[in-house]
């Protein structure tokens, strides 16, 4: 199974979601911690699935799922890739279980545009190393 990464960020709406759509993605898996705080109202989660990200992606038949545990709560850390990558060799399995029920091909969301500064970029890792899934990052 192929699945995908990608940030928002520096995207416009509606570049952001003819980018999912061109990759065949059916199901966007928000993996921010706060997604609730976005800078970009277009990609807050609202209270109610009519506005915010959520009416982004339904508006053109995209799922939404938010998945709070696989956040970055290293995130404040200058190092946190490591504390990150850490903390997924001792439970990364128990983060991951609810991506396994999310209607494919999924994709992962956060923030950052370029992955290798995204804390994504470790849940791919082991989903590729643990599933033997393999990845694409749009950038």
């Amino acid at each position: 199974m192929t699945f995908y990464t990608i940030g928002y960020g520096g995207r416009r709406p509606d570049e952001f979601v003819d980018l999912l759509a061109s990759h065949g993605v059916r199901t966007v898996v928000d993996v921010r911690i706060r997604p609730d705080r976005a800078s970009m109202g277009a990609y807050s989660r609202a209270r109610s699935p009519d506005r915010g990200i959520e009416r982004l992606l339904s508006d053109r038949g995209l799922g939404y799922r938010s998945i709070l545990e696989l956040g970055n709560l290293f995130r404040d850390l200058d190092d946190w890739m490591p504390a990150y990558r850490a903390l997924f060799e001792r439970v990364g399995d128990l983060l991951i279980a609810r991506i396994d029920d999310a209607p494919a091909p999924f994709c992962l969301l956060c923030a950052e545009k370029r992955v290798a500064e995204c804390h994504r970029l470790v849940i791919a890792d082991h989903l590729v190393a643990t599933r033997g899934w393999d990845v694409v990052h749009i950038e």
